[in-house]
């Protein structure tokens, strides 16, 4: 039998590259820039004691700060009243820019690096400009580990080492990500913000513990049913990236995907079934999904269909055709959004006993639940029940994102006859959401 031509597809680093340059191009520039929120000298000219006005006949007029008179003056004139104003005001600016990049502030040694870097302010001198970049970039200044970033990348300053632009890049594209919105959202739930945060972690990571996390916010969004995660968590366990190589964990991912109807998803675990690989070698289950793929238009999936084809006789061919004509995608629950507006059919109490979301609530609040979501000041957000000791009627829930336990004393405090209160949500339909206390007392 005649091997295939196989082709497999990976699209790991796609989505983060249109990523960084969407969220964060300034930490991918091949030259320094100003700090951000900041346009270089434009709020310097802005302040210049000349405002020159252009005559219908071309002449220039120059109007005095009070404007009191209006004279006329050629182009010569113009030019020579302006430069040496804004040397004034940019002499100005530069002294009060150094001195405060000299106390510290990492904003004005970015714009005093750009001032060196350009010679708007200062005399150009690259070497200068670096060394400001790097005082930034040492404060974790993210403009000043993009320039610095930049000054090594093309030998501005210091000398060209591209091993060392790389790292400066990285880090200030991981700078921006801690500053970022988007690990918020990631933090709060939300499946495709947890995928676009995780896939831009593995982008910069160096490190294991870098693959780990960055892996983690992937699972994170992949267990919700986000197909596209999906995807990608099998691309990960196929080619080995920050995980030993599992061809059994990347098909189990990549069905989950391809069975909600992901075309690339379809294409690689048709790959897997034609090689054999984390699944038993099929050629009719091989041809089916590159066939469902191929309706989607995935370009690898139509050449491997046909490759396969020659090594397939007639009637298996014909099966694997029926099997895609049945096939219906189905779409996991919560591959959406996590934040659902469906009335509950129940609610309860609940209260955190650690930060990072494992929660105790009452077994008969979630008994036969098929979704559990808590409502926070974060929002209202998923949660998922770990564990349930029924004699005692609780449960354990875990929640992504970051919380306030509340804090836990030892039982032989309590003292017969002291004050009892307890802080619920005792009927929401009722009573609201606003937490209710009651005491012993009466």
């Amino acid at each position: 039998m005649k091997k295939p031509k196989i082709q497999a597809v990976n699209k790991v680093g796609l989505l983060v590259f249109v990523f960084l340059l969407l969220v964060m191009g300034a930490a991918t520039a091949h030259q320094p820039v100003p700090p951000s929120g900041t346009n270089g000298l434009a709020s310097d000219n802005a302040k210049l004691p000349v405002v020159i006005v252009t005559n219908l006949d071309g002449s220039v007029i120059k109007a005095s700060a009070d404007v009191k008179t209006m004279v006329q003056l050629s182009v010569e004139e113009v030019a020579a009243i302006t430069n040496a104003a804004a040397a004034t005001t940019t002499n100005k600016f530069s002294l009060e820019t150094k001195a405060l990049a000299e106390k510290g502030d990492a904003t004005e040694q970015v714009l005093l690096g750009y001032r060196y870097f350009t010679g708007l302010g200062a005399a150009k001198d690259y070497t200068e400009a670096a060394k400001w970049f790097r005082k930034a970039a040492d404060q974790g200044n993210a403009d000043g580990e993009n320039n610095l970033g930049a000054c090594y990348a093309n030998g501005f300053g210091v000398p060209q080492d591209k091993t060392e632009a790389d790292k400066w890049y990285h880090s200030a594209v991981a700078q921006g990500l801690k500053e970022s919105k988007l690990k918020t959202l990631a933090e709060q739930g939300d499946a495709d913000a947890q995928l676009d945060f995780g896939m831009t972690c593995l982008f910069i990571a160096t490190t294991p513990k870098d693959y780990d996390e960055a892996i983690e916010w992937i699972r994170k969004a992949a267990e919700q049913g986000n197909a596209d995660a999906q995807h990608e968590l099998g691309v990960i366990y196929e080619i080995a990236q920050g995980v030993p190589q599992d061809f059994t964990e990347a098909a189990k991912w990549f069905r989950k995907a391809a069975e909600q109807g992901n075309a690339d998803a379809e294409s690689n675990l048709g790959f897997l079934y034609s090689l054999g690989r984390g699944v038993p070698q099929d050629y009719v289950e091989a041809y089916k999904w590159w066939n469902l793929a191929a309706a989607q238009g995935e370009t690898n999936a139509i050449s491997n269909r046909a490759s396969i084809a020659g090594s397939m006789t007639p009637d298996q061919i014909a099966e694997a055709q029926q099997l895609a004509r049945e096939f219906k995608p189905r779409k996991e629950s919560g591959s959406a959004n996590s934040i659902s507006s469906d009335s509950p059919t129940a609610s309860g109490s609940g209260f955190f006993i650690t930060d990072d979301g494992y929660l105790i609530t009452n077994n008969h609040v979630v008994k036969d639940a098929t979704k559990v979501r808590l409502l926070t000041s974060a929002g209202l957000i998923d949660a998922k029940v770990v564990q349930v000791d029924a004699a005692n009627d609780l449960a354990l829930l875990k929640a992504d994102g970051r919380f306030a336990p509340l804090p836990i004393a030892a039982s032989r405090t309590v003292n017969l006859g002291g004050t009892v209160a307890t802080v619920g949500f005792p009927d929401i339909g009722l009573q609201g959401f606003a937490p209710r206390k009651v005491t012993g007392d009466g």
